[in-house]
């Protein structure tokens, strides 16, 4: 039996380590006149996550690496990019499911800061402008505003929205016209305009029946695949638009 303390304790299993390489988008606007495309080598695990390889690169290879991370465990968000031509978290994305060649992108349709870091200003203002908020003029109850179990399914789906922006990002009508609120905005709209306790719903869908709004959805499904919470965007947007014309919420 080891009793010495200072013996360091196998955490990886003899073997199972991998290397791959990682292309990455590398920009920096202050010093480049336009990305380029490097390649970078990685020593991590097939069940790794894709978060970790770009961790390896910047804490061991360039430190220069820009890219977002916070929870590192699906819940924040914050660190979406391309993996493979898709878009997804890197914190969630295991190393055995893209292979042992990576190429990494920042998401389209953002201005790039610098490398996989985009500006994400414009995709909070437009959420900001669906009113994302409960609102109810009601005088302040001596309890909780109780809801049934039926209410709360009409809507439970959008509320695992994490503001991730991998599904505003995977549609070709935002890559084309950015004034598009966008599906994730749709979304966060859907999260009030169905729950009962909300009296704001007309207003949140004045603001969407315009030009801008959902109006601009072309039904492709993008932002279905690309939710890494598998919230089913579409049908979300769907249900707005039945909502506009029939007054279903």
């Amino acid at each position: 039996m080891i009793t010495d303390r200072s013996v360091p304790i196998v955490t990886h299993i003899k073997g199972a380590a991998m290397q791959v390489t990682l292309r990455i988008m590398r920009f920096d606007p202050e010093k480049d006149k336009k990305p380029v495309m490097k390649s970078y080598k990685a020593e991590v695990e097939p069940t790794d996550r894709v978060l970790d390889a770009l961790n390896y690169v910047k804490w061991y290879e360039d430190g220069t690496l820009a890219y977002r991370r916070s929870c590192a465990h699906g819940i924040c968000g914050s660190d979406a990019v391309i993996i493979n031509g898709v878009n997804r978290l890197a914190c969630k994305t295991l190393i055995q499911d893209v292979g042992k060649t990576i190429t990494i992108e920042p998401l389209a349709g953002f201005k790039v800061l610098k490398d996989l870091i985009v500006d994400f200003e414009p995709f909070f203002e437009q959420y900001r402008s669906v009113l994302p908020y409960l609102i109810n003029n009601d005088p302040k109850p001596i309890k909780e505003r109780l809801q049934s179990p039926e209410d709360r399914e009409k809507f439970d789906d959008t509320t695992k929205c994490i503001l991730c922006a991998s599904c505003t990002t995977s549609c070709p009508i935002y890559w084309a016209n950015p004034d598009y609120v966008g599906p994730s905005a749709i979304v966060n709209a859907h999260r009030f305009i169905f729950d009962s306790r909300d009296q704001a719903a007309a207003e949140r869908l004045d603001i969407l029946n315009t030009r801008s709004g959902v109006w601009r959805c072309r039904t492709i499904f993008n932002c279905t695949e690309a939710c890494p919470r598998e919230i089913e965007v579409t049908r979300a947007i769907e249900d707005v638009k039945r909502a506009i014309l029939y007054g279903e919420s």
